[in-house]
Formats: C-alpha cells, structure tokens, sequence
C-alpha cells in the first residue's frame, strides 16, 4: 500500500500557538480511522514516535496517523509547561484531526511515558472525537506515581529525563545560540553520579534555568493544589475505552495500575470491550523482558507479542464498528518463574488470597549472614532489630523499577542481584526457610512494619527478593515511605522520636512464582540512592537540605507479639 506523509503542518491551538504535525495515510480510499499521537522528544525521530506502536505498519494497516510535537518541543511554537497544557492541546487536536477530509471523525490515541499522559489529560476534557485510547506505561497523575512514590521524590528519574530528554531538547531546539550551555549539560550527562549526589538537590542552576519546572516540582513535595491542577486521575475522568499497557518493572506501574481500577470500579463487571489491561516483564525503555543478570525467555519481550498488532486490532475494534478480535479476557499478565502469558478474568486476581509473613530474629537481623525469619507463623525471639542510616552514605540503588543511565538495555533496572547490597549493616535481612512447593505471588504487595527512630524523619524502604539455591537474591519489587507522609502526602506529620509507628510500604504489584528450593527474603533499609533522594533524617525540606543538614538516625522494625511487622503477599493456589 502506498501511503501519502505530509510533514509539518501547522496545527492552531485555541490560544493561537501553532504545533507541528505530520500526518501518514493511505494514499487511495479514505476517509479513515485517526490515530493521534503527541509527544515531546521530536516527532521527527521515527524511534521515538513509533516506540510502541509502529506509524507506517498502521497507516498501511488502514488508519490515518497523526504524530505531533507537544507546544514548546522540537518544531512547535510556545513554551513547554510538563503536563499542563496537554488537556486543551490534546482536545483541539483531536478535534482538528477528526474534522479533516481524510477523517471518519472516530478518533484514537496511543503512545507512552508522557505521550501516554497526554493522552490521559486528552480524555479528561471529554473531546467527542475521542473514542478509545490505548496508554502504555504511564500515569494520570503526576505526584504520585509519577515525580513522587510513598513521599519520597524520584531523584534519579527527575534528574536523568529533564538531562538527558527534555533539558537536551530545549537547546538542540536553539543550538546554534546555546553552544555553551549545550557543552555544560553534555558534560553533565557525562557524570550523572555526580549529579545524582549533589547537595542541596535543588543546586543545578543550568537545569533548572532551561527547565524551570524542575524546582516547581522541588517546591511542591506534598500534593497539593498544583499538582491537583494537573491530574488527569479520578473516577469521572472519562468514559471511552480504555487499552492499559504496563511492567513489572516499570517506574509507572503503580500508575498502569491505578489507572484500570478506576475506570474498573465503575463498571459491575469486568468487561473486555470496554478495559484490557496487559503487564509483561519489562522495564522503562526495556521491553526485550531480557536484564543483564535475567532473562524471561523468548515470548517475554513487547515485540514478541506483536504490541503494535494487539493495538492496531484494539483500534479496529473500536474505530471501526468491526467484530472483536482482540481477547475476551480483560486481563493478560505475564508470570514470571514459569515465564509464561497468562490470561485472567480481572485485576487483582479475584482467587487471591492474602498471606501474612511475620518477621523475626533471633538475635541481629543485619545483613543478609543475620538470623532475620519470614514465616507465617508469628513469634520472635527478640522484639526488634535496628540499624544506623547515614544520609552521607546510603544505599545504592541496585535494579528495581528505575529511570538511570543505561535505561534503554535495563542496565540499573528490573532483576539485578541483592547479595551485594545485602552485607552492608543498615539493611535488614528476613528470610523464609526454603519452600517446599513453588509459591506464586501474583497481585498487590506490602509490608506493614512497626517503626521507630531516633530522628524526627526518616525514610523506610522494603524489598522482596527471591533467594536461589546458590545464594543468589533476585529483586522481585521494592517501595518506600517517607515518616513524615506516611499518613498522607497532602501534608506533613513528623516522627517524634523513640515512638512506635505502623507504617504500610507499597511494593506495588508483581506476579512471580518461587520456586520448590528457594527462599522469600524481605530487605528493610532506610534508603534507595539515586532512585530516591536521602531523607537527611531532619525537619527541613528535603530539597533544600545541604551536607550540614544531614542527621545520623537509629531507626528500628519492631516485631514482637503486640507489634507484628510483617509482609503481606497476595497468594495463588490453583491446582498443577
């Protein structure tokens, strides 16, 4: 099939600002189906523009495709404002596009990361147009999930996209005239650890200048109203069908998540037509389900799938009036362990059963060579184990759901082992005897722990990890609490110190089988470095705290009759 691209039209918006749009169509028949896509990192980039579904595969497949910079990116007019400006942008977009000679008027979106925000702050302005959308790895809120996770601030996603994306495409925009700062910024992303580790946080004049917005988000640690400006989240966002696309490992899974059981909560039943929710085994920018120290097998990756087909067909489906040929099935998950697809009839798995796992020791919990327990069966010989977080020396980040250098092959994401991590002394190690059958745990994750500190705040991070006969510690999924939101993260409630708290740490979400042999172990530590900032264990804000402000902290998991900390793991059984 021949297809007609016309580059660069020039799109108006309501306030006049023109964006840049290229529109690819068959070059015979019409009018067709629409599928708008807007993106921030150059739409003149057919990588990033054809990231999860591929342009010129749907324009021969029957569509007319239109991909657009976002105001203020690459070739568009106006000033880039993240997040803020996609809803009206998006909906007069749409509106143009559904109104052309070539349009049947049914409009679709796809696209993911920002480009699946865009499409999630589209479809809270209701444009008639719009009648599906398809949403991969992203979010509708912006605080939580997003820039923010358990009150914690997402340092080294924050710092590596507005280096290493954003701040880069505000001056190659102007390049000839921003040689200088152009050579400042490559050099810092030459040495991201030493950006990742300055002090304050909020100390990176260069960035914050060409993305003013970063010190914005520094500002507004708590979600408050600015951050509920921009929220696409709730209940009444929209109505239309829904594709959600997310992964295990992905930063924004929390969000994928979040985003079906809304739309889910409304309906009686879960229906197939209206909300399909897929989760493979991948990362941010690593969908092959392969990790330098962990591969899911050959069917893991997106493009094994055919992602690009699964959505084409879920846009045929709804565009076109047609039979369905997408699945029955609302959900399809991949398991991991057994490394298979699997299809299931809602989300979380409506045959979940949610297992306590008690934490124990007998004497020193520290270190993976301690004597921390896991077991469904509560009781301990000591009533507490501690340790001692130093803010100037915190833990390295060692794989998990991340955004740092090397993103695009998992390099510092996903399953990486946790045997290093695990002999430093402010990490506390509890660990199951081996199991005698494979467990799956498939569904929402926690570990509710009773806390105290020495300190008015502190962070607390939790791990599951699968423990292999070789000694091997496979990182399943992580979270965190920053004390001082761990009641709400609208508002500040600091610790007082030698209190006991009950905390609740969400790991999200996984679906992972351990196998007959291995060990479930849960990691307790107090931070995640760079994939969080440090918590300097005092009451100031945490993005204005320098070396002088950092505060050695004692900080302890209670777990005796009256106070059992432990892990709550959302278990499957169904027979072999």
């Amino acid at each position: 099939m021949d297809i007609v691209v016309e580059k660069n039209l020039r799109v108006t918006m309501r306030d006049g600002v023109e964006l840049a749009t290229d529109v690819y169509r068959p070059a015979a028949g019409g009018p067709f189906p629409t599928l708008v896509e807007r993106i921030p990192y150059n739409k003149d980039i057919y990588g990033m523009a054809s990231g999860w579904v591929d342009v010129l595969r749907a324009a021969g497949a029957g569509f007319a495709v239109v991909v657009q910079d976002t105001r203020g990116r690459s070739q568009s007019a106006g000033t880039f404002r993240p997040f803020a400006d996609e809803g009206h942008d998006g909906a007069d977009t749409i509106a143009w596009a559904a109104a052309q000679p070539w349009s049947t008027g049914s409009v679709g979106m796809f696209g993911s990361s920002y480009t699946g925000a865009t499409q999630w702050l589209a479809a809270a302005q209701r444009p008639p147009a719009l009648a599906t959308i398809s949403a991969a790895v992203t979010s509708s809120d912006y605080h939580d999930n997003w820039l923010y996770q358990g009150g914690a601030f997402r340092l080294g996603f924050a710092l590596q996209w507005v280096t290493s994306t954003l701040g880069l495409g505000e001056l190659l925009r102007n390049a000839s005239t921003e040689a200088e700062r152009l050579a400042e910024l490559r050099r810092m992303l030459d040495a991201m650890d030493d950006v990742f580790g300055t002090l304050p946080v909020r100390d990176h004049p260069l960035l914050t200048t060409i993305a003013p917005y970063l010190a914005e988000w520094l500002d507004h640690p708590e979600r408050d109203d600015y951050w509920a400006r921009l929220s696409a989240r709730g209940a009444t966002t929209t109505d239309i069908p829904v594709l959600n696309i997310g992964g295990w490992h992905d930063l924004f899974l929390g969000g994928t998540l979040d985003n079906y059981l809304a739309l889910r909560d409304r309906t009686a039943q879960p229906d197939a037509r209206r909300q399909r929710l897929i989760i493979g085994p991948w990362a941010h920018g690593a969908t092959s389900g392969v990790f330098p120290e962990r591969a899911f097998g050959v069917q893991a990756g997106a493009d094994a799938i055919d992602i690009t087909g699964v959505q084409l067909a879920w846009f045929t489906e709804h565009l076109t009036d047609s039979p369905a040929t997408t699945s029955a099935s609302p959900v399809r998950i991949f398991v991991m362990g057994p490394d298979i697809w699997r299809d299931e009839p809602d989300w979380p798995l409506p045959d979940t059963e949610y297992v306590d796992y008690f934490l124990g020791s007998m004497s020193d919990a520290r270190t993976s060579a301690g004597d921390g327990t896991l077991s469904t069966s509560p009781g301990s010989d000591t009533v507490s184990d501690f340790f001692v977080y130093d803010p100037a020396d915190p833990v390295t980040t060692c794989g998990g759901a991340t955004f740092l250098p090397g993103l695009f092959i998992g390099a510092n994401a996903g399953p990486r082992d946790q045997a290093g991590t695990e002999t430093r002394q402010d990490v506390l190690c509890y660990t199951s005897e081996p199991l005698e059958l494979p467990l799956e745990v498939t569904g929402p994750v926690r570990a509710r722990l009773h806390i105290s500190s020495s300190a008015v705040d502190t962070d607390f991070t939790a791990t599951l990890t699968d423990v292999h006969p070789d000694g091997r510690s496979e990182l399943v999924c992580d979270g965190i609490v920053r004390c001082r939101y761990r009641s709400s993260t609208t508002r500040a409630e600091f610790l007082k110190p030698g209190r006991v708290y009950e905390i609740d740490v969400d790991l999200v979400a996984t679906s992972y089988v351990f196998a007959a042999g291995h060990r479930l172990r849960l990691d307790v530590s107090s931070s995640n470095f760079p994939k969080f900032d440090r918590n300097p264990n005092a009451a100031v804000p945490v993005a204005d705290a320098g070396p002088a402000d950092l505060v050695v902290a004692t900080n302890t998991v209670w777990h005796d009759s009256t106070r059992p900390s432990r892990l709550v793991l959302p278990v499957i059984r169904r027979p072999a």
